[in-house]
């Protein structure tokens, strides 16, 4: 569809940035089985987070040469640092088992469920009105100044992002590495855009993102032991109260840990070889063409990565005006 000056797409992949000598001029798209471009007067915007954006980069035969030839992509521009430095918060769950019918277990099934929606379609009320992360803390780790792990309280029992249920009822507290050493990358595994990308997390590559988390677990199962507790929960469900010692909670951490869906850093901003866009978001040798999401992070901030990536866009909106003027 078109509005005004702008043309809607839908349905539609983009797979390739199309570059002319050291110029971004349109975007390749696939859309109903053909293969279609759409050329720019100004600037291709790519936004499309920490790992579609390195993606379409390197389909486009931006990034390190050797990977993308391996990959079968000629290359229009060597930029190394395309789809390195992933970043991602990873977090770990005490879940204690509660005595009270007090949580949101069980809610989403059978009639308790159409109870929930017919409570929250009439007043906006009632547990379908939960975001499920009740409350939440930033502590400071033994050794910090500042605080390395968050916690998210949750009054239900939440395994393998929700996927595996637990008999009974329980709460879970969620404790996160706020500021992980690990570093993982993004490469090529096809040059067919339909194709994913490979994604190597490179979780617990360091030992440092491994002590925190087994210091979040130790915290948090003192929170859950917190005398304002003691008339709901009962026994430790996970990891349990035989896992003590620090080699039994880095089996635990190792087998069951989850994403906190915040991946960032993969075509980060900055000055050195590896850097991927300036201060202004441009990709570094290229006009016209700028990133505008959470991959231009060159680390991850000590929180939730939302509002930063919509103040990114805010940011880029504005310098895009300023240019324009």
């Amino acid at each position: 569809m078109r509005r005004g000056n702008l043309t809607v797409l839908t349905h539609a992949l983009a797979t390739r940035i199309i570059i002319e000598k050291d110029r971004a001029v349109g975007v390749e798209y696939l859309r109903g089985g053909k293969v279609q471009s759409a050329r720019i007067e100004r600037d291709v915007l790519l936004a499309g987070g920490a790992i579609n954006s390195p993606h379409l980069l390197m389909l486009s035969g931006i990034g390190a040469p050797e990977e993308l030839r391996a990959a079968g992509v000629e290359v229009a521009h060597e930029l190394p640092g395309v789809g390195k430095n992933v970043q991602d918060h990873l977090n770990v769950n005490v879940i204690s088992s509660c005595r009270a019918p007090i949580t949101l277990d069980g809610m989403s099934r059978g009639l308790s469920a159409l109870r929930v929606a017919a409570q929250f379609a009439l007043s906006r009320s009632g547990p379908g009105a939960s975001n499920i992360a009740e409350a939440g803390a930033f502590v400071s780790s033994r050794d910090a100044q500042l605080p390395d792990i968050q916690f998210h309280f949750i009054p239900a029992q939440v395994v393998n992002h929700g996927r595996t249920r637990l008999d009974g009822r329980g709460v879970t507290l969620h404790a996160c590495c706020l500021r992980p050493e690990s570093r993982g990358e993004i490469r090529l595994a096809s040059a067919d855009p339909r194709q994913p990308p490979s994604i190597d997390p490179n979780y617990l590559a360091s030992g440092y993102d491994l002590k925190i988390l087994i210091e979040g677990i130790r915290r948090g199962r003192d929170i859950l032991a917190a005398t304002p507790f003691k008339d709901y929960l009962g026994r430790e469900k996970l990891p349990g109260n035989a896992q003590q010692s620090d080699a039994q909670l880095e089996d635990f951490i190792r087998a069951t840990a989850e994403t906190e869906y915040h991946p960032v850093g993969s075509c980060k901003m900055g000055s050195d070889a590896m850097a991927v866009v300036d201060e202004r978001l441009r990709v570094r040798g290229l006009w016209g063409l700028r990133v505008i999401d959470a991959s231009i992070m060159p680390t991850v901030i000590s929180g939730n990565t939302n509002a930063p990536t919509i103040m990114i866009a805010e940011k880029a909106a504005a310098m895009l005006t300023e240019d324009a003027a």
